[in-house]
């Protein structure tokens, strides 16, 4: 694996970007052909050659469905450090992610250096909307408590704003506001949890301008905000009514068969690929590459999974490339939005089934 410290997270230019990102994923592909026979088989079966792709639209996918299905691992039973497992609302089947001590180490580290270019590299006092029993098992967690503990890395004086039953823990939110109402702290939860749990509540009790140097990052759960007719914007526009005007909101998009590698939206609200992750948006039928404005299936590429064959995976999300290095933000790289689930998929949320 070459050194991907030194790259700047949003800052290579397309081709250097494409020969450095293609280089890993050959080789991640050539590893994963020699350690999971099931990923093999796969590739065998496609008529497919390992490791000798000429560019990023010709690295072999996995369909996200397959990691319901079979347990994918590169890594021998003895050297498993942990296993993540997604959450669905429709069905038992869960995806399981099995992680190495390399790969779950660098995972967080690749997420530390990629949200810290929004948050700054100075650690903040850290509100969590969750409670504080999530991550308790070590061995094995949800994506929820991996998306927790990988951001909590970015924090400190971390403190848990529910309780077990999900209703707001109000001492400690007010002792935390009372602490840092002006200071710049982060807060990270599910999108439908904040929004339920903190946000509404916070509204509910007239208050307001209570954390304005506050950078909220949120994920997942929109399906429930949409079915109550909860765009991005109101959702934006209420944290500040709450919190205050100057509050910075970050959404992001990742999946537990991809974790680690998240895209994170910026100040113009569209997501980013950086540097160590791309985006392709594929046809639902024929599974041609879409173009620029075109609507179609996700896949998410990344150089991070070793102990899993991760790297390139078809999601079952749509979405739409917006551009390529234009982005009004200044952030080179993909910028693309995501349009919502495949129909007759399962919906898929960490926070939907708390």
């Amino acid at each position: 694996m070459s050194d991907w410290k030194p790259l700047e997270v949003f800052g290579l230019a397309k081709a250097e970007k494409q020969a450095w990102l293609l280089d890993e994923l050959n080789r991640l592909t050539l590893h994963h052909q020699a350690h999971c026979a099931p990923y093999a088989n796969l590739l065998a079966g496609q008529g497919q050659q390992a490791g000798v792709a000429e560019s990023l639209d010709a690295v072999p996918f996995v369909a996200a469905r397959l990691f319901k299905m079979l347990c994918l691992s590169s890594t021998q039973p003895e050297d498993v450090f942990k296993t993540l497992t997604s959450s669905g609302t429709t069905s038992q089947v869960k995806s399981q992610i099995v992680l190495d001590r390399d790969t779950a180490a660098l995972q967080s580290k690749v997420l530390v250096s990629l949200l810290s270019s929004f948050t700054g590299k100075a650690r903040r006092p850290m509100l969590i909307i969750d409670h504080d029993g999530l991550t308790g098992d070590k061995a094995g967690f949800s994506a929820r408590g991996a998306g927790v503990q990988g951001l909590s890395f970015l924090g400190r004086d971390h403190t848990y704003a529910l309780n077990s039953d999900m209703t707001p823990n109000w001492p400690v939110i007010d002792e935390f506001i009372a602490k840092y109402t002006n200071a710049p702290v982060l807060i990270f939860g599910f999108t439908f949890m904040v929004w339920q749990h903190f946000i509404e509540p916070l509204i509910a009790s007239d208050r307001s301008n209570l954390l304005p140097q506050a950078l909220l990052f949120h994920s997942g759960g929109w399906k429930k905000l949409q079915d109550q007719a909860v765009s991005n914007e109101v959702f934006k526009t209420m944290v500040r009514q709450a919190l205050g005007e100057g509050v910075a909101v970050h959404n992001f998009y990742g999946m537990v068969e991809q974790i680690g590698s998240v895209f994170v939206e910026c100040e113009q609200g569209h997501l980013h690929a950086p540097s160590y992750a791309d985006v392709i948006i594929r046809d639902q039928e024929t599974l041609e590459v879409k173009n620029i404005g075109e609507s179609g299936l996700i896949q998410v590429l990344s150089f991070i999974p070793k102990s899993y064959p991760g790297h390139s995976i078809l999601t079952e999300d749509l979405g739409r490339l917006l551009g390529e290095g234009d982005c009004p933000c200044g952030r080179k790289g993909r910028y693309f939005e995501v349009l919502g689930r495949l129909p007759k998929t399962e919906v898929r949320g960490c926070s939907d089934v708390f």
